[in-house]
């Protein structure tokens, strides 16, 4: 409020009336540098917020769900479909794979004789997934055949138990009466190994 009293001529200041409206156009003044603010971040994407990346999902066909993805992912799938722009090699596309799910988590391979794009990940979450096949669709030739090898553990555990279960017979030979006793008792099962 001083500084816009400052800008006022003197004989303004003791008025209440502009005191007010001063008050009134500073608060007005604070609002529209915070809205500048804001439309400066929304030019970039990793400093917009919910609406601009909404508004940029939305050009690039993207059908998100902010219930189940967050928002650093979202901003990351919007520069990763920027960022993907031919020529294409498999290095770019392992670069993109990186910089995706992380260093490591990721190969591509090509095997030129059988024309086969190979991407092994190991990728739990389903988001995720569907943007490193987008990314692998939009970057690989039309020739190659896109192979997929994603696994969610990087072993096979086998375990082996051995049960008992003895069971105890109720009835004699040429004494047993059809559905007065049971012809045997089961017992609690036992692990034996």
């Amino acid at each position: 409020m001083d500084r816009w009293l400052e800008l006022m001529p003197d004989y303004y200041r003791d008025i209440r009336e502009f005191e007010e409206l001063m008050k009134t156009l500073g608060e007005e003044a604070r609002l529209l540098e915070i809205e500048k603010e804001r439309l400066l971040n929304n030019q970039f994407v990793l400093y917009s917020d919910e609406g601009a990346i909404k508004r940029r999902e939305t050009e690039l066909g993207i059908q998100s769900d902010p219930n189940q993805e967050s928002l650093d992912f979202r901003k990351k799938r919007i520069i990763n479909r920027y960022s993907t722009k031919p020529p294409f090699t498999v290095r770019y596309l392992q670069e993109r794979l990186d910089y995706l799910i992380g260093q490591g988590r990721a190969n591509a391979s090509v095997d030129p004789q059988d024309f086969v794009l190979k991407v092994r990940t190991k990728i739990n979450d389903a988001s995720v997934f569907r943007e490193v096949e987008h990314t692998v669709y939009s970057i690989k030739p039309a020739n190659l055949v896109y192979h997929q090898e994603t696994s969610l553990q990087d072993g096979i555990g086998i375990g082996e138990h051995i049960y008992m279960t003895p069971i105890r017979r109720l009835t004699n030979l040429g004494s047993w009466k059809v559905g007065w006793t049971p012809f045997a008792e089961r017992g609690k099962e036992v692990l034996v190994k």
